[in-house]
């Protein structure tokens, strides 16, 4: 699983005199890693022999290049993406495995680029699920359909009171509900922080229902605002996978939600005559000339076009570009010759599962300003 600590220390990591190899390779069922991963580390091996870097410098470069030749030699390999970031004379090598394919790509900078990557997380939800009752909690996190245990909370209860034993029934009751509510109000606190270590980007609680009430009130206002539901379970016999069908269930419905409301935006937007833009050609004529801040590509459809490398033109047919009249490159989805190109210009890219409003057109993006006439 790829953890929030793993993304912030290759994010703030910095290389100094040792440059950083940043790969992207997109592993289909049929293995071709290992010759894809060739083809890549081919493009910098000009790099590891410039003998007008510093000898150790050189060393660092090949060491990386031969650790990253022999992982696409492993046989464990997933299909989907992976990305790779290497400076070996800065001891750095972690490799992230991506929830679905990206495009090839290498990079040799101070830094980790590290775009591709977030551009591919961003689009997928980190959840905080919490198990409460009046004096013990368990919290996990579920993040690409797996689910860890983060922490547990214990506070002392009065369970069973005994009101034989002389004392007054209401200071009983009150001894309990004070406890009941430190607890609470640890649980709030310890989600709070979590939320600003961990990153989560929603909670689902889980529980008897007056206790998951009795838990909100404690919560934070940026904790109580992404809670996207709750689970009814007894925290006594409920199973790991009990939690975890109801977790993913309510993960289920908040990323359709999600989606929904961007694909009603855009559309929206362009209904109102604002900067927006549906349908394959407006926005490929979009993504060429910057302009996409939001992209929604309706999931599993795949469109072949042309690229230009020369101006960034992106169109479905033509071998000449209309731009600067350089040769066209041929590709087999141009829809993800589309979203690289979003991502490079900062902007965002949601792939979006089963919307009837969105499928007739394929593609639709929210803009940063209107577009140009089109060549």
């Amino acid at each position: 699983m790829i953890s929030q600590d793993v993304v912030n220390r290759i994010i703030r990591f910095q290389g100094g005199r040792f440059p950083v190899i940043s790969m992207y390779v997109g592993i289909g069922p049929d293995k071709s890693a290992p010759s894809q991963v060739a083809s890549l580390l081919h493009q910098i091996k000009p790099l590891s022999e410039d003998m007008a870097l510093e000898h150790d410098v050189r060393l660092s470069v090949r060491a990386d290049m031969q650790r990253i030749d022999e992982l696409a030699h492993e046989e464990r390999l997933q299909p989907g993406g992976l990305g790779i970031f290497a400076s070996g004379g800065n001891g750095l090598f972690e490799q992230v495995s991506l929830p679905r394919p990206v495009r090839d790509r290498i990079v040799v900078d101070a830094t980790p680029w590290v775009r591709p990557m977030l551009a591919v997380l961003d689009e997928y939800h980190r959840m905080c699920v919490v198990l409460v009752d009046k004096a013990w909690a368990q919290v996990w996190e579920l993040y690409l359909g797996e689910m860890r245990e983060v922490t547990q909370i214990k506070d002392p209860a009065l369970r069973k009171p005994n009101f034989a034993a002389g004392r007054a029934e209401y200071r009983v009751r009150n001894k309990a509900d004070e406890l009941s509510k430190h607890h609470y109000r640890r649980v709030g606190s310890v989600l709070d922080e979590l939320l600003r270590t961990e990153g989560f980007d929603v909670v689902a609680l889980g529980g008897h229902p007056h206790e998951m009430t009795a838990v909100t009130g404690f919560l934070s206002r940026d904790v109580a605002s992404r809670v996207a539901g709750t689970f009814t379970v007894d925290p006594d016999t409920a199973t790991a996978a009990d939690i975890r069908r109801s977790a993913e269930a309510i993960m289920e419905r908040y990323e359709r939600q999600e989606e929904q409301r961007l694909v009603d935006e855009i559309f929206e937007a362009v209904a109102e005559g604002r900067p927006a833009a549906t349908g394959l050609e407006p926005c490929l004529w979009a993504g060429s000339v910057a302009a996409v801040q939001q992209l929604v590509i309706d999931e599993g459809t795949a469109v072949p076009g042309v690229v230009c490398d020369e101006s960034g033109w992106l169109g479905t047919t033509g071998r000449q570009c209309p731009l600067c009249g350089q040769p066209t490159r041929e590709t087999p989805d141009v829809l993800d010759e589309l979203a690289e190109f979003v991502i490079e210009e900062g902007g965002a890219v949601e792939h979006v599962a089963d919307n009837p409003q969105l499928r007739p057109h394929r593609v639709a993006a929210a803009l940063r300003f209107p577009l140009p006439p089109r060549p």
